[in-house]
């Protein structure tokens, strides 16, 4: 029998999952202009098995405006594609992550989301998505590898009730589950974009 793969993902997709990854969060989105989507995690102990899921669906937001395979400062969508996750932080103590953890006050954020709904605690918790950054560092770097035109500052953060600028969002308690499960030891990755795009 042939290793079990990830279910939705297309060969383009599937090819972009590094040899070594051994956990993907895999978010599939409404549809490419919906602002809500469903993250599942998936682990790979054993080659020879292949792809299982180990934790969710959960429901989580996306960008205002969907998502693009082309991703701008200031779009209001989500990046598609396949993206290391190896560093997280907060605002909030280190709740048990593996992933290096950087709590920062810079981490608060308030105001409003685009539906009047308070940001506070948005990244009491968050994990950096390795889009236009550079690994290895605190989520706050503001180094943008493909230019600042290319936006960045991607992260999975705890969810207000509404959508986001570009990152996913989940909620607290979802959170802090991967927090303590995400391993640098098994690199993690995330697989992220609408359910047609993933199917490529």
């Amino acid at each position: 029998a042939r290793p079990a793969e990830i279910p939705g993902l297309g060969p383009q997709t599937q090819a972009q999952i590094p040899a070594g990854a051994r956990q993907a969060v895999v978010v599939t989105g409404d549809g490419v202009d919906s602002n809500r989507s469903a993250v599942v995690l998936y682990t790979r102990d054993d080659p020879d098995i292949g792809w299982r899921p180990g934790a969710g669906p959960w429901s989580a937001h996306n960008g205002m405006k969907g998502w693009s395979d082309h991703h701008l400062a200031d779009d209001l969508r989500s990046p598609v594609g396949v993206f290391g996750l190896t560093d997280a932080g907060g605002r909030l103590p280190d709740p048990g992550a593996l992933l290096p953890y950087d709590e920062h006050p810079r981490f608060a954020v308030s105001g409003e989301g685009f539906f009047g709904e308070p940001l506070d605690g948005s990244f009491d918790y968050v994990v950096a998505i390795n889009y236009n950054r550079v690994s290895g560092v605190s989520p706050l770097d503001r180094t943008r590898p493909l230019g600042e035109e290319r936006g960045g500052g991607i992260w999975l953060h705890v969810d207000h009730g509404g959508p986001t600028q570009g990152c996913v969002s989940l909620p607290e308690d979802r959170m802090t589950e991967l927090l303590r499960t995400l391993d640098p030891a098994k690199h993690p990755v995330i697989v992220m974009g609408d359910a047609a795009s993933l199917s490529r």
